[in-house]
């Protein structure tokens, strides 16, 4: 009898979901990053200043943390181990561009605490995925 070690179900779903977060992030900063009326239209003046003014390094970090993450779900979803390097790189990218909105940018002043529930569930999922892929490793579902 051969012995495999294949992922169930579970770890689909995750792939997929992460698949699809990440290609959201991606999505965000592509129409940040041109100013799209899309994006326009979700902000108000205020909200869009603070961002259009946000330094080159942590637009950066922000495109580093996006499409790291990207890789690192493509990765996952094909069951590659360079998904928990990628994921690791995109959790730093996730906390250094939360450094800058909590302490460095005008986002509390201009919106408050409501501003910080979006880039803390982007940290909460950075961390599960970069954990949920050492964990694939460890289990073998990863090559």
């Amino acid at each position: 009898m051969i012995s495999t070690n294949k992922p169930k179900i579970g770890f689909w779903a995750i792939a997929l979901s992460a698949l699809i977060w990440n290609t959201m992030g991606a999505y965000m900063y592509i129409i940040q990053k041109y100013k799209t009326e899309a994006f326009e239209s979700q902000y108000s003046p205020q909200q869009l200043e603070i961002i259009y003014n946000m330094p080159a390094w942590a637009t950066a970090v922000f495109a580093l943390a996006v499409f790291a993450g990207v890789v690192g779900s493509i990765a996952l979803a094909c069951r590659k181990k360079i998904a928990f390097p990628a994921y690791f790189i995109s959790l730093l990218g996730i906390v250094i561009h939360m450094i800058y909105i909590v302490f460095m940018s005008a986002t509390l002043e201009a919106d408050g605490l409501t501003s910080l529930l979006m880039p803390i569930m982007v940290l909460i999922i950075g961390l599960f995925l970069n954990s949920y892929s050492k964990n694939a490793i460890l289990k073998g579902w990863l090559n």
